[in-house]
């Protein structure tokens, strides 16, 4: 069965950090593009980072540059989100997704495969 899963979210102070990861299972990652998307009560879902296959492509949200960083382990075929100096605007649902292709997109409409998501909370 294909199944994403994403993990490491929980509740953070502001400033404080978080590495989310999503790993696979049932299929390899290494020739799928990976995105990071969260969706906060009320808004719609928003298009935070991605990797492309090759690991050579990477985009960020402009909320988010200088602060989270995507990488990726295909020899654990897990994707990771590092997120550092969160905010309370931050807080989320986060999900991970996949699609098999080589360049990025930010589209969620393009991606196959989906996580069941993972809360990250940012509060004092």
């Amino acid at each position: 069965q294909v199944q994403l899963v994403e993990s490491g979210g929980g509740l953070v102070q502001p400033g404080g950090s978080l590495r989310l990861s999503c790993a696979a299972s049932g299929f390899t990652l290494d020739y799928y593009a990976i995105g990071w998307f969260r969706q906060a009560p009320g808004k719609e879902r928003e298009g935070v980072s991605c990797i492309s296959s090759t690991h050579d492509t990477s985009y960020y949200v402009d909320s988010v540059k200088g602060r989270f960083t995507i990488s990726r382990d295909n020899a654990k075929n897990t994707v990771y989100l590092q997120m550092n100096s969160l905010k309370p605007e931050d807080t989320a649902v986060y999900y991970c997704a996949a699609v098999p292709r080589v360049l990025i997109t930010t589209r969620a409409d393009d991606y196959d495969y989906w996580g069941q998501g993972t809360q990250v909370t940012v509060s004092s």
